[in-house]
């Protein structure tokens, strides 16, 4: 006789039960967390649509919560007018410059970062724990140092053999932004070299030696074999110095105040004390009778999404291959 199939003690069917209760549950969880998050990163966002795509006449009109009565683009054409007086130029000029600094980040931290972790000449010690102690140490008890000693720039006092004063002032000039990248104190670079240094560490010393075994010698084996496995934190690297310089007010606004930056011009046209001048020239250019301050913080915010367009670029088009190398990069682990 066949065996009849035995069916499931009650026991059994109850645990499997909970088990199935408690994984639904932990997914409505886990749903409704990530749904909360999401809700209260866009909510700000969703907020600026009433705002900047109003016009100018329904700004602060209570009627207007979500959706704009009259559609116009008036916010927009005003910060562009505003915040890019060469217009697609400026923001070019700002994105070039980001770049640049970028790479000369990029290039002296993965050199730096290589000495440190890779070399052992006398007090490497001492100077890793310089470069941990420039980036915990806030940036404004540096800042007087710097200003000094670029206002009497002597170049350890080589300049006296080329010039008749012996010394140069490098302030409110490009130079200047590109000295601080060069010597590691450009906008975070003490973290950039950390991580490059976290990254060599982790590489096996074996590539070091077959290297030396094929014939190439220290420079060889940096640029031929480690640089090329370092992709991950030089994409890591790359990306958090080309925000944080897009972005830097700090440094552009002490060392270059009248350069061509997008962010040290939102800064400057933008504050409370230009309210004034703002609404006015929206009242000339546009024939708009009536400005209050809510059209004031509406072409701000116009302004800053436009500024946010280049890093939503860089984001977006990096997003996938950052995600996959930051686990590499020195950050984690």
């Amino acid at each position: 006789m066949k065996n009849k199939p035995q069916s499931h003690s009650p026991g059994l069917a109850v645990y499997l039960f909970k088990k199935k209760v408690q994984k639904v549950i932990r997914s409505i969880f886990l749903f409704c967390i990530i749904v909360g998050l999401c809700f209260t990163i866009l909510y700000p966002i969703i907020q600026l649509i009433p705002s900047v795509f109003s016009s100018i006449e329904d700004l602060g009109n209570p009627n207007v919560i979500w959706l704009p009565l009259n559609f116009s683009v008036v916010s927009f054409k005003a910060a562009i007018r505003f915040s890019m007086p060469e217009g697609i130029m400026t923001m070019v000029k700002s994105v070039l410059y980001a770049a640049g600094i970028m790479a000369i980040q990029v290039f002296f931290s993965a050199m730096a970062g290589y000495a440190l972790a890779r070399v052992k000449f006398f007090g490497h010690r001492i100077v890793f724990f310089l470069v941990i102690l420039v980036f915990l140490i806030p940036r404004q008890s540096l800042l007087l140092a710097q200003y000094i000693y670029f206002t009497h720039f002597n170049a350890f006092g080589l300049l006296k053999l080329f010039t008749v004063a012996g010394e140069v002032n490098l302030i409110n000039k490009p130079i200047t932004l590109v000295l601080l990248a060069v010597f590691g104190f450009g906008v975070q670079q003490s973290l950039f070299i950390f991580i490059f240094s976290q990254f060599f560490k982790n590489i096996p010393n074996e590539l070091e030696e077959a290297a030396l075994i094929d014939g190439c010698g220290f420079h060889k084996t940096y640029f031929k074999i480690m640089i090329p496995n370092a992709t991950p934190a030089i994409s890591t690297v790359a990306v958090l110095s080309f925000v944080w310089n897009y972005g830097d007010t700090y440094y552009t606004s002490y060392f270059n105040k009248d350069g061509p930056y997008l962010s040290s011009i939102l800064n400057k046209t933008f504050t409370p004390a230009n309210k004034q001048f703002v609404l006015n020239a929206v009242k000339v250019w546009f024939d708009i009778p009536l400005a209050n301050d809510f059209a004031f913080d509406a072409i701000k915010q116009a302004a800053i999404l436009i500024f946010l367009i280049p890093l939503l670029i860089v984001y977006f088009g990096a997003q996938k291959w950052l995600v996959e190398n930051l686990e590499n990069s020195g950050l984690v682990g």
